[in-house]
């Protein structure tokens, strides 16, 4: 299945996506209202503007995914906090699996991606932050990585419903909306 893919910047990108056009950061959020793209590919090396674009696109067309990709692995966590989906590497041949990830809802990062942000969040905690209990957190470590509840489950030696309940309730304790916006609120406060 082909995905349409606003670019912004100048992200390489393989086939089997289909690209609606390439644009400057400063136009990013027109045009993703002008051709609806289902995904929006970020070139994190353009600089603060790519990030501004990050930051304009997450505020104004929130249902859109917006994922970062660059040379190297310095920006994820600027980008996830600029609200970003997700990031992967530019040359990292998963990018189209991971774009995938990001317009079904979930996890949209490079492999161990997720891991260096939520490395470089860690020392960035809020205090204002929740309590999450000992399951709430493994169980976010592995929503963080990607892990379906069933799949999860597996691993917890537990039911998936089970899993799901956990789920939910971090996604309340932390009132966000979806498991991106966990993902993402998750790196952030450097939590998983």
């Amino acid at each position: 299945m082909e995905l349409a893919v606003l670019l912004v910047g100048d992200p390489a990108v393989p086939a089997p996506l289909a690209v609606c056009a390439a644009v400057p950061p400063a136009d990013a959020v027109a045009a993703a209202r002008a051709l609806r793209p289902q995904v929006v590919l970020v070139d994190a090396d353009a600089g603060p503007a790519a990030l501004h674009a990050v930051e304009t696109l997450a505020a104004e067309l929130p249902e859109l995914p917006v994922v970062g990709t660059g040379a190297g692995a310095g920006l994820v966590l600027d980008v996830v906090r600029a609200g970003a989906t997700g990031y992967v590497l530019r040359e990292d041949p998963a990018l189209p699996e991971v774009l995938r990830a990001a317009v079904g809802g979930g996890s949209a990062f490079g492999e161990g991606l997720a891991e260096r942000a939520l490395d470089a969040a860690a020392t960035a905690v809020d205090v204002a932050t929740p309590r999450l209990t000992e399951r709430e957190s493994e169980v976010l470590r592995w929503v963080v990585e990607g892990l379906t509840a069933r799949q999860i489950a597996t691993r917890l030696v537990l039911s998936p419903r089970t899993v799901e309940n956990h789920i939910q309730r971090t996604l309340r304790k932390f009132d966000v909306p979806g498991r991106a916006a966990l993902v993402r609120y998750a790196i952030e406060h450097g939590l998983a």
